[in-house]
């Protein structure tokens, strides 16, 4: 999977197509590796850390770019310690000891990605059901922390078979029981790049959306790269009958045009959306042009303020040898300009931050997960608009 041709971006165009000042990116490219940029940090307090969520000379707190209720975590960044045996470790196991430990942090909201746990934690291993969510948010509850979101069940099939209508269902009564506003998926609505695909997709969308907002939750899809690749919506067709060229519309762009405003929503994934700008740069047009348009993530937000109730906060340093420009590193230790972003989408008292980071799991070093939302934290509290 290649991002560009050779000889097609190089200095200042790969440099804007990853979104990064020219400092950053020349400090980035003369380093001996990504990871030795990176290492430094995995240890230490960052540099953008500070003591306490609001340490002196901020204010307040009101210059702050995420206001502390808005600051959360998806727990899938530490799903190792929800999955970790607490007969076998002194380290926080299972969601109790989890929520506490995040909520020390400083975090207060969650995001869930399942509700499986291992079998010894309280509670057993399976929460999600009824049961299992009204003990889940007794221990959110005693810990301050909201349940903001989930990524859980999307049915399939389509058109719905009632099976998936009562599970579905079933999945917005928990989502309920745990007081969350949304409710989500980390998958994209179709996997396709054709106009007819991602238009069945929204028919879909449309009526879980509408089952959703009647038990008063919003419903979103994450987005990964893919999702910000042009949509063929017409030129020749192929073999198949299927489109082969762009009009220059991005998939999840589309998706927005044809879903209902008010049932359904978006999760921006900052660290997806920035490798699909590197990525996803040109297009054929419906003529055969080569046409060229860089993805700005920001402006696709500011454009659709209400329908991104939810980001992830997710950082990556700059790599040009890599197929996705960047490598993935705990949030605030990369070269994503975040201070940039929030202040460009603005409507702080809206958005919710989650901090995630899919590598943050390590099997060598147990602590490691949850040491890497420490920082995270840290690094969300930390930023703050310019004066």
């Amino acid at each position: 999977m290649t991002a560009f041709n050779d000889e097609a971006v190089t200095g200042d165009a790969l440099r804007r197509a990853l979104g990064v000042s020219r400092r950053r990116f020349l400090s980035t490219c003369t380093a001996a590796t990504a990871a030795a940029v990176a290492a430094p940090v995995f240890g230490a307090a960052p540099a953008l850390a500070q003591d306490g969520a609001e340490a002196a000379g901020y204010d307040g707190g009101r210059s702050a770019l995420v206001p502390p209720h808005k600051r959360g975590i998806i727990l899938y960044t530490v799903r190792d310690a929800v999955g970790r045996d607490p007969l076998a470790s002194d380290l926080p196991s299972g969601f109790r000891e989890v929520f506490k430990q995040l909520s020390r942090f400083g975090y207060r909201q969650v995001e869930f990605a399942g509700y499986g746990q291992h079998a010894n934690a309280p509670g057993g291993a399976d929460l999600g059901t009824v049961q299992g969510a009204k003990l889940l948010r007794s221990w959110l509850d005693e810990y301050g922390l909201r349940a903001q979101g989930s990524h859980g069940f999307i049915p399939p099939s389509w058109p719905l078979t009632p099976s998936d209508r009562d599970t579905f269902q079933r999945y917005l009564e928990i989502a309920n029981i745990l007081g969350m506003e949304h409710m989500g998926t980390g998958g994209d609505p179709t996997g396709t790049p054709y106009r007819a695909d991602w238009d069945l997709a929204a028919q879909k969308w449309n009526t879980l959306g509408a089952m959703a907002r009647r038990e008063g939750i919003k419903l979103y899809t994450h987005n990964h790269d893919s999702a910000y690749d042009f949509l063929l919506d017409g030129g020749p067709l192929d073999a198949q009958g299927r489109p082969t060229r762009s009009s220059g519309i991005r998939k999840l762009e589309y998706f927005l045009k044809v879903t209902d405003r008010k049932s359904v929503y978006l999760e921006l994934d900052v660290f997806w959306a920035h490798v699909a700008r590197y990525k996803f740069h040109t297009y054929t047009a419906h003529d055969g042009s080569q046409r060229e348009s860089v993805f700005d993530p920001a402006g696709l937000v500011v454009r659709n303020t209400n329908r991104f109730p939810l980001f992830h906060a997710k950082d990556g340093v700059v790599n040009p040898q890599s197929g996705l420009g960047y490598d993935m590193v705990p949030f605030g230790t990369g070269d994503i300009d975040y201070r940039r972003f929030f202040t460009r989408v603005g409507a702080k008292n809206y958005h919710n931050p989650m901090v995630e980071q899919d590598t943050a799991p390590s099997a060598s070093v147990p602590g490691q997960s949850l040491e890497y939302a420490r920082i995270g934290y840290n690094n969300l509290a930390a930023l703050r608009a310019r004066s």
